[in-house]
């Protein structure tokens, strides 16, 4: 069995939006653009390569959040794996000291002259196959019986293990192979978004620059108003309270995706955190997340409430008040502070 492991994950963002944005325009300096070279493609405006690179990111998250579940999903199976195999060695160490002393039962009775035929269990390459074709129960002693009953019943209850095993194996080899698919569809949004902002102008890439300057000077502006006490004090519980301030903690962390911590983080790794940091344990994804607690509306909505967004469930934000919420948006931008409008809003949901 092949052991599962974390793909390696590179992000794209930074400490800062600054950073984020650099980072995913570093390779346009070189590049020549759509003048001229190729096919005559329409050229986007930066607003439409905006739009278009904002829509490559959500359909990323989309399949980050299904990577998310099926690496659940494949880490359950192996933990699963490891149990059953467990369970089946010490099965197995049991079952080799009951054939031993069937064996010495055997072996006296071949002194004595003559071997039970019952007893040649001991000595049989195939112990399940001589048991299933010989009628111990009318050839042996009750002792004797009662002996071979055992190992007949260990050997069906190994055999179980081994089989919920091959079974939680199939299933392990099934999640692998969706998350090299999930994986694929992730890397392949990013790399068309990538390609998408490599092809601005310098111009275009210093506009896109100013704006992105300015939604850090905005989100680096409420980190330091919002303070981890001012924000907390609101909060309704001292869960919710350390949740807050776990998640304010982390402002300026790049997004990675399927990434939880403690120096990275994907949107719903960032809740996971924040709340695990609290002694809540929360599921990976936010579709599961979503269900992890009582559904609120956008008008009751108190500090240390789960915020999602999107048709699909694809995002989720932890609300801090007054309209705000700390999420991580995407790789062109950190862990930040943003409102509720920034993205539509799909429900929320308050898990303490």
């Amino acid at each position: 069995m092949a052991a599962h492991r974390r793909p390696r994950q590179r992000s794209v963002g930074g400490n800062t939006a600054r950073t984020a944005w650099t980072i995913a325009l570093a390779g346009a300096a070189s590049a020549t653009g759509l003048d001229g070279t190729g096919h005559a493609e329409p050229r986007l405006t930066p607003a439409q390569v905006k739009a278009k690179v904002d829509k490559l990111y959500q359909e990323a998250e989309v399949a980050t959040e299904k990577y998310n579940g099926a690496k659940e999903q494949a880490d359950t199976a192996e933990r699963r794996i490891r149990t059953l195999q467990d369970e089946a060695a010490r099965r197995t160490e049991k079952l080799n000291s009951a054939r031993e002393e069937l064996g010495s039962m055997a072996a006296a009775q071949y002194r004595d002259g003559g071997l039970d035929p019952a007893l040649q269990l001991a000595l049989s390459n195939d112990p399940d196959r001589y048991l299933d074709g010989a009628e111990f129960a009318e050839r042996a002693g009750n002792r004797q019986a009662t002996s071979v009953a055992g190992v007949r019943r260990q050997l069906r209850e190994i055999e179980q293990l081994r089989g919920a095993a091959r079974v939680e194996l199939t299933s392990l080899k099934s999640r692998q192979a969706e998350l090299l698919r999930h994986k694929d569809t992730i890397t392949g949004k990013l790399d068309t978004a990538r390609g998408l902002l490599a092809r601005l102008t310098a111009e275009e890439r210093a506009r896109l620059q100013g704006g992105a300057d300015r939604a850090a000077r905005s989100w680096t502006g409420a980190r330091d108003a919002l303070t981890p006490a001012s924000a907390a004090a609101q909060a309704p519980n001292s869960r919710a309270a350390a949740a807050i301030s776990y998640a304010h903690s982390k402002l300026g962390s790049p997004y990675v995706w399927g990434a939880t911590g403690p120096d990275a983080f994907d949107c719903s790794g960032l809740t996971q955190a924040a709340f695990r940091s609290a002694g809540l344990s929360l599921p990976r994804t936010t579709y599961a997340q979503i269900d992890a607690g009582r559904r609120v509306s956008r008008s009751e909505l108190l500090p240390g409430d789960l915020v999602f967004f999107y048709s699909s469930i694809s995002h989720v934000g932890l609300y801090i008040g007054n309209g705000q919420m700390i999420h991580a948006p995407n790789p062109s931008a950190p862990v930040r502070v943003a409102p509720l409008d920034e993205m539509p809003f799909a429900g929320a949901t308050r898990v303490v």
